[in-house]
C-alpha cells in the first residue's frame, strides 16, 4: 500500500524523506542522498506507459497507476505535492490504495523566498504562485507530456485538502516544529509509521539521533556544494542551489512592509489556524 510524503512545495519534503529513507531502508546511521531513491514522486512519467497528451488523461490514470504500484502488496513510500482533491470528479487517490500519509507544512511567508530561489521569479510572482487556486506543475524539459501533472492550488488550500481528510490517517506536522526539536519531531515520525505498519520494533533512539545528525541543514548544503543534487532545478545551464536558506530563511528580514501585509492579509485566518504569529 501507498504512504504518502506529502507537502507544498519547499515545505520540508525532503527533509522527511532524508530521514525515512534513511531510517527504514538502511542499516545506516547517516543519510546519504542515493538513499533518497527509494522514495520516488507520484506523479511520475516513470509509473504510466505512454505519454499522457492532456490533463483529462493526466488525471484519469492515477487510479490505475497506484493500482499497478499496489500490486506487489508492499510498503510503498511515495512523494507528493498533490493536493489532495477531485478532479473531474476524480480523486487523487483513494483509501483503498493508501495506507496512510505524512504532511508537513511551513508558514507561507517562508515558503516565498525558497519558491522564488527554486523557480528563479520574484517575491511578488511568488506570492501570485502561492494564491493561486488553480496552479499546477508539469515538466519543464517536456511540456507535451502531462504524466508529471501535479495539481497544487492555493498554499490555504493544499495543507486543508490534507489536514481536513477522513479518509485515511495523515500525520500533520510543521516544519519550524521539525526545526526546533527535530529528535523529538523525527521520532514522532517514526512511531506513527511503525503503528501504521504494525511494526513492533522498538524505536532506535540512538539511531534517530545519529541520523538526524547527518540530515542537519548544513550537512545536506556541504553534501550538496560537494556531490551536488540531483533535485536541484537547472535554469540557463546552472544549478539552482536546492539547500538555500536553511535557518537564515526569516521573513521578518527578508520581505518588505507592503509584501509582509499582503502576506498576513491573505493567509490571515490560515496563520491563525496553524498558530503562526502575525
Amino acid at each position: 500500500m501507498i504512504f504518502w510524503l506529502a507537502s507544498y512545495p519547499k515545505s520540508g519534503n525532503t527533509w522527511i524523506r532524508t530521514f525515512i529513507s534513511t531510517y527504514f531502508f538502511t542499516e545506516e546511521n547517516s543519510f546519504k542522498f542515493d538513499y533518497l531513491k527509494n522514495i520516488k514522486q507520484f506523479p511520475h512519467e516513470k509509473f504510466f506507459n505512454d505519454d499522457l497528451k492532456n490533463i483529462n488523461q493526466a488525471i484519469s490514470s492515477w487510479d490505475r497507476a497506484q493500482k499497478k504500484i499496489n500490486r506487489g502488496n508492499q510498503l510503498i513510500f511515495l512523494k507528493t505535492h498533490s493536493a489532495l482533491v477531485n478532479i473531474n470528479k476524480i480523486p487523487f487517490t483513494t483509501k483503498e490504495n493508501t495506507i496512510a500519509g505524512i504532511y508537513i507544512v511551513r508558514d507561507p511567508r517562508n515558503i516565498i523566498t525558497s519558491i522564488s530561489n527554486h523557480y528563479q521569479i520574484d517575491f511578488n510572482q511568488s506570492i501570485k504562485f502561492m494564491t493561486n487556486n488553480r496552479k499546477f506543475l508539469i515538466n519543464g524539459k517536456n511540456r507535451e507530456n502531462f504524466a508529471n501533472f501535479t495539481f497544487l492550488n492555493s498554499w490555504s488550500e493544499h495543507y486543508k485538502s490534507w489536514r481536513e481528510n477522513k479518509q485515511f490517517k495523515v500525520l500533520f506536522l510543521k516544519y519550524e516544529d521539525l526545526e526546533n526539536n527535530a529528535f523529538e519531531e523525527f521520532k514522532k515520525i517514526t512511531t506513527f509509521v511503525n503503528n501504521i505498519i504494525k511494526n513492533k520494533k522498538i524505536v532506535d533512539e540512538s539511531r534517530i539521533k545519529k541520523i538526524v545528525d547527518s540530515i542537519r541543514f548544513e550537512e545536506l548544503q556541504k553534501r550538496e556544494r560537494k556531490y551536488g543534487f540531483p533535485e536541484a532545478v537547472e535554469k540557463n545551464n546552472r544549478k539552482i542551489k536546492f539547500f538555500y536558506l536553511g535557518r537564515k530563511n526569516k521573513w521578518q528580514n527578508i520581505l518588505n512592509h507592503q509584501q509582509i501585509n499582503m502576506l498576513n492579509s491573505v493567509f490571515l485566518d490560515d496563520l491563525k489556524k496553524l498558530d503562526y504569529k502575525v
